[in-house]
């Protein structure tokens, strides 16, 4: 009996030694985790409290739980008094309205999804904000990205543009009629080489006039000054003249334009009628310079819905599928059409963008290599004026 309690005991005292050390494995195992953790913790603060972008953390009920410190120079409060708060309280005042709208909507509810979009703040400062959700539960994380200084310097850039242009649009237009004058012997009669140069040189220099103006007309446009005669009009009186302006140059590269225009009138729209006609002009001409000699153009106008829809179709050589999304942007020009048409600023297409889009219209195209090209856009109709 004695020697089996005994056994029994040291059975009981092994067993114990055991989970004993199986509990300080475990504790030594659970004490490593918290120190990584923490040590991960610190690591991912010490990156979010160094990043130039502001991030702001809200939990599911729309609490601040961690911030950096470009967000605490923004609102310009202590840390601790912006950690724990509702952000609908840290964005009270007229000089938070647009960005609170932004992010919660005028109904001033959740915090909405929004991508790389535009707020200026206090007239002061212009962000770029973003908003990601990082769980079903709710978690957002919002980056506030500063773009005072790009808005400020682009500013820059479109002033001297401008400047730029008006100072050579006045010395180029006088070669221009000096040229011209030369040209219809009003100086003397000309060698038939000397008239051959004078004609190279008064081209290029219309290509420079050309460039100007589209340089000046980018630089109106980012000015927000580029529409300033927006009246009642008939879209198909503007296309018609653009047509009419355009046979010589279909006739030189040999091109059949076939239009489809209603005979009966149209529902006017409230346009700037010359700048439309900018519009339709850069498209046409792109039809024209992009197809090859002998090919064809198709446009047409139509009523759909509560809008007219301008459509000009060619058999062109077509846009690469890898070109299309920048097909809008300043100064781009597709690989295909370099090898093809020297000639060209790469503003057409944006000027015409815009000029649609300030008439809160859309633009859009179709397109295949080698296949032509089919550009489209609509402009709404003033329903309100014609009731």
């Amino acid at each position: 009996m004695y020697e089996e309690k005994a056994n029994f005991k040291e059975d009981t005292d092994e067993t114990f030694r055991r989970v004993r050390g199986a509990l300080l494995n475990v504790l030594e195992d659970t004490d490593e985790a918290r120190k990584g953790a923490v040590n991960e913790k610190n690591k991912t603060m010490a990156i979010v409290e160094n990043l130039t972008d502001g991030i702001l953390l809200l939990n599911n009920k729309n609490i601040v739980e961690i911030i950096s410190h470009p967000v605490v120079d923004f609102f310009k409060k202590d840390k601790k008094d912006i950690l724990g708060q509702d952000i609908r309280e840290l964005l009270k005042g007229e000089d938070f309205k647009a960005l609170r709208e932004l992010l919660m909507g005028k109904e001033d509810k959740d915090i909405k999804i929004v991508y790389r979009q535009e707020v200026s703040v206090a007239k002061k400062m212009d962000l770029e904000l973003t908003t990601v959700f990082l769980s079903k539960e709710g978690e957002v994380l919002i980056i506030f990205h500063d773009i005072t200084r790009d808005k400020l310097v682009e500013k820059m850039k479109t002033e001297f543009v401008s400047i730029a242009a008006h100072q050579l649009r006045t010395p180029l237009s006088a070669i221009k009629w000096t040229l011209r004058m030369v040209l219809d012997g009003d100086v003397g009669e000309l060698a038939d080489e000397q008239k051959e140069l004078l004609e190279k040189t008064y081209i290029s220099n219309e290509r420079m006039i050309a460039l100007i103006n589209d340089l000046l007309n980018v630089s109106r446009i980012e000015e927000g000054k580029f529409l300033y005669r927006q009246e009642p009009g008939q879209l198909e009186d503007v296309v018609n003249a653009i047509i009419e302006g355009s046979q010589e140059l279909l006739k030189m590269k040999k091109m059949k334009l076939s239009a489809d225009i209603p005979k009966e009138k149209l529902p006017s729209l409230n346009i700037d009628k010359e700048k439309v006609g900018i519009a339709v002009q850069n498209l046409l001409e792109n039809a024209v310079k992009y197809t090859p000699e002998g090919g064809s153009i198709y446009i047409s106008l139509e009523k759909i819905g509560g809008e007219i829809i301008f459509k000009i179709k060619d058999t062109g050589v077509g846009i690469p599928s890898s070109d299309h999304k920048r097909i809008f942007t300043k100064f781009f020009r597709g690989e295909n059409i370099i090898k093809m048409e020297t000639e060209g600023s790469g503003l057409g297409l944006y000027t015409t963008k815009n000029i649609i889009e300030a008439h809160q219209g859309k633009i859009w195209f179709e397109s295949k290599e080698g296949e032509g090209t089919a550009f489209y856009f609509s402009i709404p109709i003033d329903i309100d004026r014609l009731a």
